[in-house]
């Protein structure tokens, strides 16, 4: 049975974090999917298909190699989506505490639900910091984004945080 791992994410907008859970994880499985999901309590900045090409794009540009498949998943549960693609284990990148908090709660519902394991995965202290909320508000403010996300999101994300036209 091949195994095969999930990582989640809003990627509102993929960061040089992600990119690094996603180069450590994709070695560890067969399969790798990376799947952008709606977050019913965020306002996303990025339409849902600019996220899903974004991130393609940047796991190109990253060289991340391996059997990486990006999707996304917007209706429904996401251990439902792990069942659909024969996943037995969701990869969560963890950079402080508080993402432990609020993370093992879920972890253990997965379980519950569908047998699914979360794996997590520590976050590289240079990105650790760094988060897609945290990038949205640099962005809004004029400031400079480039030393934390992928080449396409800086140049998609423009001063005042809006997606380029």
């Amino acid at each position: 049975m091949p195994r095969v791992a999930v990582i989640p994410g809003s990627f509102d907008p993929v960061t040089l974090g992600h990119l690094d859970i996603v180069r450590r994880a994709a070695p560890l499985f067969d399969r790798l999917h990376v799947v952008v999901t709606h977050n019913p309590g965020k306002a996303a900045l990025l339409p849902f298909t600019q996220r899903v090409a974004l991130l393609q794009q940047a796991i190109a540009d990253a060289g991340i190699e391996g059997d990486v498949v990006v999707d996304s998943w917007s209706v429904g549960l996401l251990v439902d989506y792990c069942v659909e693609v024969g996943a037995q284990v969701l990869v969560k990148g963890i950079r402080s505490a508080t993402d432990t908090e609020y993370e093992t709660p879920m972890a253990m519902v997965n379980r519950d639900l569908a047998g699914i394991e979360t794996l997590f995965l520590i976050g590289d202290p240079g990105t650790s910091h760094v988060s897609s909320s945290l990038v949205r508000q640099v962005a809004s403010l004029g400031g400079d984004i480039a030393p934390y996300v992928p080449k396409a999101v800086a140049e998609v994300l423009q001063p005042g945080g809006r997606p380029a036209s």
